[in-house]
């Protein structure tokens, strides 16, 4: 140190603890202040970052599983139900998140199970199916993940469910997602009234077959629609592709009607289908969920890679995988959103967590792409000034920008994507997801919507296998 205070500094760089930095300011003298914190587990993972930061096959596996990322792309190919696309077989339902069992269950994922139970006629009542999912006689649950499935929220998947299917033509990849049911009470939010159940089954009836008939039609006609082409144009029209999806309805709505109109359905049932598609803002996310799916999946299991693949939330727990750990869940208990309420209801009435919808997070848009969707911010308890800082927050957490996902707002730059583990926990940034919130007590439905992070236990869990695997 001597000699280097003899003179008067130009001026004094500082980080951590802001009271040196003040101190300095009191005294008129020039401070440049770092913003510095401690990797996140502190001390106890100091040794784990090093041993994953020297791994020699870290860059090279990062850069493949990023270019399968980035290189994936996604097309509409069917529209068929859960028992055709899944070979799910009666009495298993899939859900949303890592795996959990029935008592670990939150409200909202219990309220769509005894649903769907009731929808498959397998209780007579939404109190029968609950003491039957109680018993667990004859029932299986397990995370749409492990079947190349996402599901919005608690995720419930049924056989009989119908949804659409999305086939990845550069890596053979498929991936599948229900047909979404729009907003309020719905199975996803855990409502299961009469209306629901209705709901359900005039999709399984009307929606679901005249869908098919139509993407069949197209595929046959003109090729299949390209998932990824319309979420690159819904980031230019104001949609960041999780709690905003108008513009992404919209195009497809108009690539779907004119083959609709020439099947030669009942005209009330085209009606109906047009009706129900346009008049749901969120009709599209059920694409653009296994499209990012389809994205990560390819980027899965490359040895030495700290890319994230998967973050999925049951409502209890928040879950992740790696790329370069397999199909292991890293999981802690899930946090609850911070946001804006619908009606009356209030904090004390939202649940944890909950759907696999933070897929679009980790595929780099949603929450990362915040900055595109300056309409949404406001409905989820923030500033446009926040939006655009969110996602120039998120590139200090990913290895690349997406070619295809832009946004105008920052010069058209690539949304932040490929979440790195060893970013994560070096920096201390979290991911951030824009979400909806579903009622903590089954049966509720829908309350308000907002942003929440993943907790920090999961990326230092994935640190610490990620470091028995270095080499």
């Amino acid at each position: 140190m001597r000699g280097l205070l003899d003179g008067a500094p130009s001026s004094v760089v500082t980080v951590g603890v802001d009271l040196l930095a003040q101190a300095l300011d009191d005294q008129a003298v020039a401070v440049d202040r770092v913003d510095w914190r401690p990797p996140l587990g502190g001390d106890a993972v100091a040794g784990h970052l090093s041993a994953v930061l020297a791994d020699a096959r870290r860059d090279a596996a990062n850069r493949t599983a990023l270019d399968r990322l980035l290189g994936a792309e996604a097309e509409l190919v069917d529209v068929v139900p859960a028992s055709e696309a899944l070979g799910l077989q009666r009495g298993t339902f899939l859900h949303a998140g890592p795996p959990i069992t029935w008592e670990r269950a939150s409200g909202p994922l219990r309220g769509a199970l005894m649903g769907a139970m009731v929808l498959e006629g397998l209780a007579s009542s939404p109190e029968d199916a609950e003491s039957r999912l109680a018993d667990a006689n004859g029932v299986t649950l397990d995370p749409c993940h492990h079947h190349h499935a996402v599901g919005p929220m608690a995720g419930v998947v049924s056989p009989s469910m119908w949804g659409f299917v999305l086939r990845d033509p550069v890596h053979g990849g498929m991936a599948f997602c229900t047909l979404n049911e729009g907003l309020g009470k719905v199975l996803r939010y855990g409502a299961y009234g009469p209306e629901v159940i209705e709901r359900l089954q005039w999709m399984a009836r009307v929606l679901g077959p005249l869908l098919q008939q139509a993407v069949r039609r197209r595929v046959d006609t003109t090729g299949p629609v390209d998932v990824r082409s319309i979420i690159a144009q819904m980031l230019q029209m104001g949609d960041e592709g999780h709690n905003r999806n108008r513009a992404g309805t919209m195009m497809l709505v108009r690539e779907l009607v004119p083959e609709l109109l020439e099947l030669g359905a009942p005209s009330g049932d085209v009606s109906d289908v047009v009706r129900f598609c346009n008049g749901n803002d969120h009709f599209f996310l059920n694409l653009v969920m296994p499209a990012c799916k389809l994205a990560l999946d390819a980027a899965r299991d490359v040895p030495g890679s700290t890319m994230v693949v998967a973050m999925a939330r049951n409502g209890t727990d928040f879950g992740i995988q790696v790329s370069g750990t397999g199909s292991q869940w890293f999981t802690a208990p899930a946090n609850t959103p911070d946001g804006l309420f619908l009606g009356d209801f209030g904090p004390d009435d939202a649940n944890p967590d909950i759907g696999d919808s933070a897929i679009t997070e980790t595929g780099g848009i949603g929450g990362f792409a915040m900055a595109a969707a300056p309409a949404i911010v406001r409905f989820v308890g923030g500033e446009a000034d926040d939006a655009i800082a969110t996602t120039r927050r998120m590139y200090d957490i990913t290895l690349g920008e997406h070619p295809a996902y832009q946004v105008p707002v920052l010069g058209f730059r690539g949304t932040p994507t490929g979440i790195d583990v060893t970013a994560v926990v070096r920096t201390g940034v979290l991911p951030v997801i824009n979400t909806g919130m579903a009622g903590r007590v089954a049966g509720t439905g829908q309350v308000g919507a907002g942003l929440v992070s993943p907790p920090e236990a999961c990326f230092t869990q994935a640190l610490d296998a990620l470091a028995a695997r270095a080499r």
